[in-house]
């Protein structure tokens, strides 16, 4: 029996799997209509994505249109300023080709916008809503401060935030204040940027929060089949899947680079969200393509960090990102030169 979930008060009932349309971006037109049509025919039925997720919407509008009425479509907008949220509403109805959005969100940022504020962003949004152009107004963040002032105004129907079993007690918070609120929770980052693995133990630790949406940002079939399986057979949070649990809270607990980006230019052009956490990814999901003559001279960039501080300022987790930087280049070098982690 499917795992639903309902997202507060705006009544939006669906699946407890929520497709992240964000790696659908790297692959061609048709590999993405395909693999967003394959899943829709398995039954999901609510889809994210973004304006600034390249061609991910174009995409989302090429297979998706002609069950609009079957599905519900969530997207983002970064804009700054009530006109350029227009401008990107109009973008992304064009090309979802739709003509209402059921959640439209602000994308991450760093304040939460209000009615008055300066920005006209929320009269904007609440216009958009008035015409009917959207549905329901949310917003999605990395910061808890702002997540929390957008549930404590009354002003959002939906919070989309990063949501694992790494989760910590303010995360939980979050949720449970969220819940309070009649605010629907969307998880993103809910396998934490791949550094979680275990895909059902993922699922069966998110099953346990009624209100809680988790979006599985998904690019490959394989990887699509897999949360297909736990439509019709849901895994359930037995003691092996606790046992996995504790043991990743066990490695991954302190500081570690979730890959969300924001910290990122560089000014050095260290590809930052990727060379911050590789020693993470080489443990958990080793690949080839991790120690090639490419990768290899991406990490070198390392050498080149300016300590200017930058990264660290815009990380919304507080991290120390020069010194990750530094830990996990001298782990790759032990790496490449044959020493054991």
């Amino acid at each position: 029996m499917k795992d639903m979930v309902t997202l507060g008060k705006t009544g939006i009932t669906v699946s407890k799997n929520g497709f992240g349309a964000l790696p659908v971006q790297r692959v061609g037109m048709e590999k993405a209509v395909e693999l967003l049509r394959n899943a829709y025919e398995g039954g999901f039925r609510f889809f994210d994505t973004a304006r600034s997720y390249s061609d991910s919407e174009e995409k989302l509008g090429e297979a998706l249109a002609d069950v609009r009425k079957e599905i519900f479509l969530a997207t983002k907008t970064p804009a700054a300023d009530g006109d350029g949220l227009k401008r990107d509403l109009e973008t992304s109805l064009k090309l979802l080709k739709t003509d209402y959005i059921d959640i439209f969100q602000f994308h991450n940022p760093a304040f939460c916008p209000r009615p008055g504020d300066g920005t006209g962003l929320y009269e904007a949004m609440a216009d958009a809503k008035e015409q009917g152009m959207v549905r329901h107004i949310g917003i999605t963040n990395h910061r808890i401060h702002v997540a929390e002032e957008a549930i404590e105004s009354g002003l959002y129907e939906t919070l989309q935030f990063p949501f694992c079993y790494l989760a910590t007690e303010k995360d939980l918070e979050l949720v449970e204040k969220c819940r309070k609120a009649g605010m629907g929770f969307i998880a993103m980052k809910a396998l934490s940027g791949g550094l979680i693995t275990n895909a059902a133990a993922a699922y069966a630790y998110l099953a346990g929060f009624d209100g809680v949406l988790p979006i599985w940002g998904i690019q490959r079939q394989r990887e699509l089949d897999e949360f297909l399986g736990f439509m019709d057979e849901p895994p359930r949070l037995d003691g092996e899947l606790q046992a996995v649990i504790e043991k990743d809270r066990k490695e991954l607990a302190g500081n570690f680079c979730r890959g969300c980006g924001y910290c990122m230019p560089c000014p050095a052009g260290i590809e930052i969200n990727t060379c911050a956490r590789m020693s993470l990814l080489i443990r958990r999901s080793p690949s080839e393509k991790q120690l090639t003559e490419k990768a290899q001279a991406m990490m070198k960039k390392i050498e080149g960090c300016l300590h200017c501080g930058a990264c660290a300022k815009k990380c919304p987790y507080g991290l120390d990102t020069p010194r990750l930087l530094e830990d996990n280049y001298r782990d790759y070098q032990e790496i490449l030169a044959g020493k054991p982690l």
